[in-house]
C-alpha cells in the first residue's frame, strides 16, 4: 500500500516543526477554550457514553470478580496512560470545528479512512504497552511487599494496605513509580495525537515533537499534566460517569494546547 507509513510521514522524511514557548496562563486559557468547545455542542459525546465509561466499568468488574483486587487501583490510575488515545475522537471534532466542517459525532468515524491511521495506531500501541507494563510492575511490587496471596475480601485488602507498614510502603512506592510512567507518557504523547490528525508526519515525528515541546515548556506542561490527572481522578470518583464531561473538555483543551505550542512552519 503506497499510503501505508508509520514512522515517517507521507513524504518519507522526518518533520520537525517549530516549537513555541508558552506560560502557565496559556495552559489555563486552553482549558477555558476546551470548556467553551464542550458547551458549544455537548451532544457530540454520545460515543463516549457508549465506549469509555462502559469499557472501564467492565474492566473493573472483571478485576473484582477475578479476585484481582490488588490490580483495581493500578487499572484505575492507568487510565491516565491511555487517556490521550481515548480522546482521539475529541481531537478530530476540534480539528473539524476549526476548519468550519461538520462536527457531528458520526463524522468522527471518517478517521478510519485517514492516511495517518497507521501512525496513530503505532502511538496508541505504545501507550497500551505502557499501560500493561505499569500493571505488571504494580503487580510485582504488591507481591514483593505484601505477598502473592489474593485478599479474601475488600475489607481484608484495605486492612493490608492502610494497616501495615508494608502497605504504606506500597502506597508511596507505587505512586512514585506510577508518576514516572505518567511522566513518560505525558512527554511523548501530550500533543502527538492532535499533530498526527493535523499533519501526516508519522509516529516518530509526532512523539519527538511532543518531547521537544515538553523540554522547552516543562513547567506549563507539568501543570497541564496535573490538570489532566485531577480531571481523570474526578471522573473515576464518579464511577466513570464524570468522564463523559471531563474527557471531552480535556480533549478539546489538548487540541488548543497543540495549536499554542506547535508552530505552523
Amino acid at each position: 500500500m503506497a499510503n501505508f507509513h508509520v514512522v515517517a510521514g507521507a513524504q518519507g522524511g522526518i518533520v520537525r516543526p517549530r516549537i513555541r514557548r508558552i506560560d502557565v496562563g496559556q495552559v489555563f486559557s486552553c482549558l477555558g477554550a476546551g470548556i467553551a468547545d464542550f458547551r458549544d455542542r455537548p451532544s457530540h459525546y454520545f460515543f463516549l457514553l457508549m465506549i469509555y465509561p462502559i469499557i472501564g466499568f467492565l474492566i473493573l468488574t472483571w478485576a473484582a470478580g477475578a479476585n484481582a483486587l490488588p490490580l483495581v487501583f493500578p487499572i484505575i490510575s492507568g487510565f491516565a496512560l491511555i487517556g490521550p488515545f481515548a480522546a482521539l475522537g475529541i481531537y478530530e471534532i476540534s480539528r473539524r470545528k476549526e476548519q468550519g466542517l461538520d462536527t457531528h459525532w458520526r463524522d468522527v468515524l471518517d478517521l478510519r479512512h485517514s492516511p495517518t491511521l497507521p501512525s496513530i495506531a503505532a502511538v496508541g500501541f505504545f501507550l497500551f504497552a505502557m499501560f500493561l507494563a505499569w500493571l505488571l510492575v504494580a503487580r510485582e511490587l504488591y507481591v514483593t511487599l505484601i505477598g502473592p496471596e489474593t485478599p479474601a475480601s475488600l475489607a481484608a485488602f484495605w486492612q493490608q494496605i492502610v494497616g501495615t507498614e508494608a502497605g504504606w510502603t506500597l502506597i508511596v512506592a507505587g505512586n512514585l513509580i506510577g508518576f514516572a510512567f505518567a511522566l513518560v507518557v505525558l512527554a511523548t504523547s501530550f500533543i502527538a495525537f492532535p499533530m498526527m490528525l493535523d499533519r501526516d508526519v508519522g509516529a516518530y515525528s509526532a512523539m519527538e515533537t511532543s518531547v521537544r515541546a515538553f523540554v522547552k515548556n516543562p513547567v506549563p506542561i507539568l501543570v497541564w499534566g496535573m490538570i489532566v490527572a485531577a480531571g481523570l481522578a474526578l471522573g473515576m470518583a464518579t464511577f466513570l460517569v464524570g468522564l463523559i464531561v471531563i474527557l471531552p473538555i480535556l480533549g478539546h483543551a489538548t487540541w488548543h494546547l497543540y495549536r499554542s505550542v506547535v508552530g505552523m512552519g
